[in-house]
């Protein structure tokens, strides 16, 4: 979106939410980039609006699993709402309402496929989500936002409640790969152990043909997803690492 005043109606039909203050909005769909590149006609990038959006997304998720799952324990409450506001369930659902259509980005940005980009999509749908609850005021703000979160989640919330399942490290994984490498991972089966009705398999993950990681289970996609949180933790280490050697 290279004009803020473009596609900001359609962004509001696909949130169900409009804008009592239009530049709040603009604010949160404003990425640094393009703000370093337009000081003269650009009042402000979204990272303020992201930090309080990153809160008001976990304490909304934490609210309704306290008034609606009162058989939860905190330990369960805890799973459930890192899995729904981490960064690949986030991005996920900026991506299903066109977010990163709506963003203003700088070129250089723009031709290294920053719209598609996981972890500025997460950044620019909780910048959203803090300018809902910045634009409803001290009265009706923190409803408005755990409406729209309850609009944006909640069907992936109630699914992940009622299949016990609350991390994708296999999307997650993915995301991350893609992101730093460009590549999609692949995971082939390595062994099939044990009677047909309690078979084991176990399951390798590559990336460009090398085991990032190896895990088990009773059926293909368990065994992939632990193979895809080895990986991720190899790839955090790696990463750390790195980090330390520049510091």
């Amino acid at each position: 979106m290279s004009d803020p005043g473009v596609g900001l109606s359609s962004l509001e039909r696909a949130i169900g939410y409009t804008f009592s203050r239009p530049e709040l909005i603009i604010e949160a769909l404003t990425h640094k980039s393009y703000y370093y590149e337009n000081r003269g006609k650009s009042r402000a990038h979204n990272e303020r609006l992201e930090f309080l959006g990153d809160s008001v997304l976990g304490l909304s998720v934490a609210s309704y699993l306290f008034r609606h799952e009162d058989s939860m324990d905190e330990a369960i409450m805890s799973k459930v709402r890192s899995y729904i506001v981490k960064g690949s369930v986030i991005s996920e659902m900026a991506k299903g309402i066109d977010l990163g259509q709506c963003l203003l980005m700088g070129k250089g940005e723009e031709d290294t496929g920053g719209r598609n980009k996981a972890s500025i999509l997460t950044n620019a749908m909780e910048a959203v989500i803090g300018a809902v609850y910045v634009d409803g005021g001290p009265e009706g703000g923190a409803e408005a936002a755990m409406d729209l979160v309850l609009r944006l989640f909640g069907e992936r919330l109630d699914k992940a409640i009622a299949s016990g399942e609350f991390h994708d490290y296999k999307t997650e994984f993915q995301e991350v790969v893609q992101e730093r490498l460009g590549i999609t991972p692949e995971y082939r089966v390595t062994a099939q152990k044990g009677l047909e009705h309690s078979k084991v398999f176990t399951v390798e993950v590559l990336v460009a043909g090398d085991v990032s990681g190896t895990g088990s289970g009773r059926s293909k996609k368990k065994a992939e997803q632990q193979a895809a949180k080895k990986a991720l933790a190899r790839f955090e280490d790696t990463e750390n690492t790195q980090e330390g050697r520049i510091e």
